[in-house]
């Protein structure tokens, strides 16, 4: 009991990185209780042979590992829940004890739950939500700022240019990779997709606002009226996100955007038609941040019809829990990488401590799960400080348990002391630091179990020895790049992925037969490329030279999936008059086109990451502005179809220029 009540509190404390504050955090490690139990049990029935434990172990390394793509919730308790299963599946085989070993979990989950709640709890990291409020008080004040340039035609001054640089810093602040990853809204729950709705909204707010900053010739009114209503809603935005009480919308809010003038476009140039096109796509992208913000304050009831995309707000957590697993159950996906690897490393580790009758085999697969990382460099580099660290802590409590000897109570007392010493400082001093304090720590444990002996301290560096060794093996056998080429892979097939969405959206608008929900293959892209990247930020050992082209990449693929989410909620309607044959044919090639230059674009992400893909460039590349392209007709539709695949067309070719940069002999193939 006393062994389980240890084990139940110390990985917990030492590894557990939860969001929220005290209070959420306890919650979060006393919810941990039935999963332990459960690991416990059947780690007690698995004991009875090495090959039914060392098979358990690759089941539970891998669900548990792959679990962790719902969130920093689950994350944050992972390795603890390895660990439950990890310490009843060695020997003794003794089913008879399991009463005592959960009455030693229960009673350990519950000390460390307390001691988060009330011993000198930690502040919470600062709330994604700030950031995101930030950014949307930012681009209102943007919007006004451009709204004020289209309505006179002025060009633009310092002034604008200091506001665009303020929201340009606001936006970047709010990306992910730039907040604490326990604050991070990645889990699958209604709050956190909300939130991610939201910063994509704010994103391809910026991008559009970018496009009309850029304007200059004749004032457009119209464009300007329509930014004088986004630039409001953009502020309501960050205010809701700030803790002002939300609001529900109108069911119909989201095609509601008010728009002056008649219900057709009056005749211009297709530039100004175009401008116009962007400001309603604007001021469309605001409304839909405020929308997501206000689910994201708890106001469920904000639901949209059925043709929105904030489809998560009516599923229940099981069913968002499964659409996440579902997305990720992918070759693609880092997650799946990073499971598999752990699976089949402990599983290899168990057998190999079985076929060895290792006295501490526990401390083998500790070693696996606290020193193997997702890219062999990053495990190499581990390894070093770690074997330096233990065999410095080995040699101490050789030392002392050679001179104290079999004396319990000095061990027990010792215990605390040097816990607080070693893991203390450990974040301060450094890896070697903290694997002497665990090797200290570990042998003051089992002293107090079993008759001291110097050979403790011998078995400890040995089995640190053999499990960082399989942990290496691992990591050099399975995906050893890490996420590198992965990410690229990834990013890769979500350009690919929107260039496809470009086409089944515009057959969707065109009449013609197309999938019930043209971007969802686009989203799911989205979300593998979003883990791997934040994989890939989080290693240390990582090539930097990609970044600006995986950015690009990405923000094209955020214009590409919110500019799509707009149109299907403004014109899949029944009620919609239906495009003319021959628009509806131009606009499909010009879909055509865009997917055409978004496989081209991510073949040459495919070779940044080594691999030999190619995608033959299309005969001409069309610029954004040629007279034969559809305009004016069918109300607004064409004109806002076409001005998004104008933009898509616009942060594709700036994808290329980048790899053009990178490549400069490739400039010629197109």
């Amino acid at each position: 009991m006393g062994l389980y009540a240890m084990f139940g509190a110390l990985p917990l404390g030492l590894f557990a990185r939860l969001p929220g504050n005290a209070r959420q955090r306890a919650g979060m490690l006393l919810s941990v209780l039935p999963v332990g139990w459960a690991l416990v049990t059947l780690g007690t029935t698995l004991a009875v042979s090495t090959w039914a434990a060392a098979g358990g172990m690759v089941v539970i390394g891998f669900a548990v590992a792959f679990c962790t793509a719902c969130g920093p919730r689950v994350s944050g308790v992972a390795p603890a829940l390895q660990l439950f299963y990890v310490l009843p599946c060695f020997p003794p085989y003794a089913p008879q004890t399991l009463v005592s070993r959960l009455i030693g979990l229960t009673i350990g989950v519950v000390l460390i739950s307390c001691a988060e709640r009330w011993m000198w709890p930690e502040a919470p990291a600062p709330a994604y939500r700030v950031a995101l409020a930030d950014a949307m008080s930012a681009l209102g004040h943007y919007a006004a700022t451009v709204a004020a340039h289209l309505s006179t035609g002025a060009r633009a001054d310092a002034s604008m240019s200091r506001c665009r640089e303020s929201a340009h810093r606001a936006v970047e602040a709010a990306r992910l990779s730039r907040v604490a990853a326990t604050e991070r809204p990645i889990a699958p729950t209604v709050h956190d997709l909300a939130l991610g709705h939201a910063r994509t909204a704010a994103r391809y707010v910026n991008g559009q606002l970018d496009r009309l900053y850029a304007v200059d010739g004749s004032p457009r009114p119209e464009a300007a009226a329509l930014l004088r209503v986004g630039a409001p809603r953009l502020h309501s935005a960050a205010a809701t996100l700030r803790g002002s009480p939300p609001q529900a919308p109108a069911p119909e809010a989201l095609d509601a955007t008010p728009e002056p003038g008649p219900t057709h476009t009056p005749p211009g140039s297709p530039g100004a038609l175009r401008q116009d096109a962007v400001a309603r796509a604007t001021a469309a992208g605001a409304e839909l941040a405020l929308l997501a913000s206000r689910i994201a304050a708890g106001g469920r009831q904000a639901a949209a019809q059925a043709d929105s995309p904030l489809w998560y707000v009516t599923m229940s957590p099981l069913a968002l829990c499964f659409r996440r697993l579902a997305a990720h159950a992918h070759r693609r996906s880092v997650h799946l990488h990073n499971a598999l690897r752990i699976g089949l490393a402990l599983g290899c580790a168990r057998a190999l401590v079985g076929l060895l009758a290792l006295s501490h085999g526990f401390w083998v697969l500790f070693a696996v799960l606290s020193l193997m990382r997702t890219s062999a460099a990053d495990t190499r580099a581990e390894l070093r400080p770690a074997f330096v660290g233990t065999a410095a802590g080995a040699v101490a409590m050789g030392l002392v348990l050679h001179g104290v000897g079999d004396v319990p109570l000095v061990y027990a007392f010792a215990l605390p002391v040097a816990m607080l010493c070693g893991f203390g400082a450990g974040p301060l001093i450094g890896p070697a630091w903290e694997q002497a304090a665990f090797t200290i720590a570990f042998v003051l444990i089992f002293t107090q179990l079993s008759v001291p002996d110097w050979h403790l301290s011998e078995q400890r560096l040995v089995d640190v020895l053999l499990g960082g060794a399989i942990g290496a093996v691992a990591s050099l056998l399975a995906w050893p790049r890490g996420s590198h080429g992965t990410l690229c892979d990834a990013v890769a097939d979500f350009l690919t992925a929107g260039g496809d969405g470009c086409r089944s959206v515009i057959a969707v608008l065109g009449g013609r037969t197309a999938p019930a929900d043209p971007l969802h293959p686009v989203r799911r892209a989205m979300l593998r490329a979003e883990a791997s990247y934040a994989q890939n930020q989080a290693e240390k050992a990582r090539p930097h030279a990609g970044d600006e082209l995986i950015e690009r990449a990405l923000t094209c693929g955020y214009h590409i999936t919110v500019g799509g989410e707009l149109l299907l909620m403004r014109y899949q309607h029944p009620h919609r008059a239906t495009l003319p044959p021959a628009t509806a044919e131009a606009l499909a090639r010009l879909a055509e086109e865009a997917a055409a230059r978004a496989r081209y674009a991510a073949a040459d992400l495919r070779s940044a990451a080594g691999r030999q893909s190619e995608a033959a460039a299309p005969a001409a590349f069309i610029r954004p502005d040629p007279p034969h392209r559809p305009t004016a007709c069918a109300g607004e539709l064409a004109p806002d179809a076409e001005a998004w695949l104008a933009g898509v067309l616009q942060d594709l070719a700036r994808t290329l220029d980048v790899t053009d940069r990178r490549q400069p002999r490739r400039k010629a193939r197109y």
